[in-house]
This record gives structure tokens, sequence and C-alpha cells, in this order.
């Protein structure tokens, strides 16, 4: 709950489109069964006619037409062209969610033009708000347009924050990048202009969960890690998934002892690590140099949580290659010099393996290392700390000193 006591309410439901992601990809077919049954039941459950007739291809009408009154144009509840035949169609289904939607929603519209004729803007608001959310329930593509109505003739700042927020949940569920970052942006705004404890918090994951579905790990897990202790949106993910993705995040984004701090000693994170011991695997691993063991759990963990998640799948090959870049830096870091033999050894595999693949990164400018193939060894070059500090006052001091005298010269 927010402090306004409104109930936030889990609509649209995402997990349902994680589902049909999952059924939409070829290379997830284990899945597809308990997939196609949780998104029918999940459709059964939300009476999501539109979506149903969306997902199984069916003819495309509109059912939901609102009523219109002199003050205002409702927006018309439409479904979106056919779509992925993903579920197969089935009549008496989609019969029965259609009516089902048509009666709840001429019960709304008839308490909105009950409420436009006699009764005040409060009430018209509470009406409008209840017809959106229906809408963005059932998965019409009209609720956005709904949604925004609410919001114009909505007073409350919560209210219009919780509208907001709610439009950024409709992007995820649509995958609709462009409107996620413009009603997070509304959001923000209306946060800053007086947001309470909750909704800036609740914030903090919407924002951090897009970071993610854009590559952004480092700054998506700095949001998830500052939410870890104040966690109250499981409108928009899980729990257990909020700290599975931060520690994915935070394992590639956070130095070893940051990773020791903020994620393997956090509470929150040590409650729900033994339900996901892979999890628990590659972060303790990391840290521990078992980096062996860390291959292992790093190439489960691309088949169990990477590739199968709508968030993180696109993602999936960027990140097992950061992550092996990371690990090859953290056992370099600590020598000047190593047998490739020795390098093999820790990492679980062959000489002829860890050449090419360090090698690779070398010429990426990736890893600071070089390879003397007569001895066999791999040679440190990373410069010192305080070298590197050096480097950037210099930089920075030139830059500034240019600068100065731009101003001079403008001066006199």
């Amino acid at each position: 709950m927010s402090s306004s006591d409104d109930v936030v309410l889990p609509i649209p439901n995402l997990s349902l489109a994680q589902n049909l992601f999952t059924l939409s990809t070829p290379s997830l077919s284990r899945f597809h069964d308990a997939a196609r049954t949780a998104l029918l039941e999940g459709i059964k459950a939300d009476e999501m006619g539109p979506w149903y007739r969306y997902l199984s291809g069916a003819p495309s009408t509109s059912t939901t037409e609102p009523p219109t009154d002199e003050k205002s144009s409702q927006p018309s509840a439409s479904t979106p062209p056919p779509g992925p035949t993903v579920l197969p169609f089935d009549a008496t289904v989609l019969e029965e969610l259609e009516k089902k939607n048509t009666t709840a929603l001429e019960k709304i519209d008839e308490r909105l033009k009950h409420a436009q004729e006699t009764e005040g803007e409060s009430e018209i608001s509470d009406a409008l708000r209840s017809r959106a959310n229906y809408l963005t329930k059932i998965g019409d593509k009209g609720a956005s347009e709904a949604q925004l109505l609410a919001f114009e003739k909505t007073p409350g700042l919560g209210s219009r924050i919780d509208i907001a927020l709610t439009l950024v949940r409709i992007a995820f569920f649509w995958g609709d990048r462009e409107d996620i970052t413009k009603y997070l942006s509304k959001a923000e705004t209306l946060i800053e202009e007086g947001g309470d404890w909750d909704r800036r918090n609740r914030l903090k994951v919407y924002r951090g969960l897009y970071m993610l579905s854009i590559r952004q790990f480092k700054s998506g897990g700095d949001l998830f890690i500052d939410a870890l202790s104040t966690f109250t949106a499981t409108e928009l993910i899980s729990y257990n998934d909020f700290v599975g993705m931060t520690v994915i995040a935070g394992v590639l984004g956070l130095s070893r002892v940051e990773l020791k701090k903020k994620i393997i000693s956090s509470p929150e994170v040590s409650q729900v690590l033994p339900e996901v011991p892979l999890l628990g695997d590659l972060v303790n691993n990391l840290y521990a140099c078992h980096y062996d063991k860390f291959f292992v759990a790093l190439a489960e963990l691309e088949q169990t949580h990477l590739l199968p998640s709508r968030i993180l799948a696109p993602h999936t090959r960027y990140y097992v290659r950061e992550m092996r870049i990371h690990a090859y830096s953290q056992l370099l870091e600590s020598y000047r010099s190593l047998t490739l033999e020795s390098l093999s050894g820790a990492f679980g595999v062959s000489v002829d393996f860890i050449d090419n693949e360090i090698s690779r990164f070398i010429a990426a400018g990736r890893l600071h290392c070089t390879i003397d193939k007569v001895h066999g060894t791999v040679e440190t070059t990373r410069p010192l700390k305080k070298n590197a500090q050096y480097e950037t006052v210099v930089k920075q001091g030139d830059i500034l000193l240019n600068e100065v005298q731009r101003l001079a010269k403008v001066l006199y």
C-alpha cells in the first residue's frame, strides 16, 4: 500500500507477458507447456478478452465502446490487429471472456454517467480510474488512453503518480520502450513535486528494471541495491525475481569489496539465496576466487536465468562475455605473471581455450596483459592505480587550463 492507503493493483499482469515471451521463443520449447497453461489461466482469471483475441489470431472487433458526454470524449476500447498466434483459438472461451468484459464495462460506464450527471469531480475521477484500470487489467490497447484521461481528471498528486506508474507497467507489458521512458519521466517529475517515501522507493525499482532492460547493469543494479531493504513494487516484479536480478546486476557492476558489503552480506539477499542456490554459487565463487566453479555457475545461469528472461535475454551474450572478462581481470590483478597452464587450471578449461579467449580480449583492449608464447606465460601490464589517477588529474588539469585561457581572452 502507499501512504494514501490506495492499493497498487498488479495490472497488467506482467508475469503473463513473460509467459508470452517464453511461448514466442523456440529455444525455450522445454518451458512451453507450463507457460501455455499459466498464460491461459491468467487470461481467464483477469478476463482478458481483448488480449486473448490478439494472441489467438481471432478477427479483431471492438466490443467495449464506452459512452461519451458533452464535456469529454471517452477513449475507445480497441483491440490491436491480430498478433502472434501463440494460443489455440477457442470461440467458447472468447465469447465467455467478452461477455464478462461487456457486463463489467456497462456497469462502470453507468456509474461514470451517473457521476457526470449528479456528482462531483472526485466521483467522476474515481469512475474514470475504475474504467481505466479494468481496461488495463484485461489487456486492452485502449488502456493507456483511458489512464491518461483519468490522469487529467484526477486532482491528488499521489493518485497521479500511481497512474503514471501504471502507464509504465502498461508500456512494459507491450514492450514499448518509448512509452516506458516517457512515463518514467512523468512519474519522476511528479515525485519531485512532493511524492511520498513509498512512491519514491517504488520508482527506483521501475527505473532499475528499465536500466537492466537497456543493458545498463551498473545503473540498474545500484538502484535495485538501494531499494533492497524497502522493496514494495510487487506489482512490477516478484520479490525473489527482484533479488535475483539485483544479484545478477551486482556481480557484474560491483567491485569485490562492494560485492561483499552490498550483496553477500545483505540480509535480504541471504534470505532468498537458499531458494536460488545457483545465484549463491555465482556470487560466492567469484568472491572466493573459485573460478572453475564460477564458470560452471555462469554457464548454468545463462540457460536458467538469462535466456529465459524477457528482460535479460537480449543481453545474454554481452553479460556472459563481461562476466568472463571480469573474472579474468580479477585473477590477473593479483599477479604480475601467470603461466597459461595455471590460468587454464584455475578456470577449469584447456590451455588452448584460455589462450584463444584471452588473446581476443587483449586485442579488443579489454584485458591489460600480454601473452608470451615462448615461455607460456601471461604478463600483466595494467598501470598502477596511482599512475592512473595521476594521468586523470593531468588530463583534467589540461582541460581546465584551456578553459581558463579561453575565459581570459574573452574578459581581457
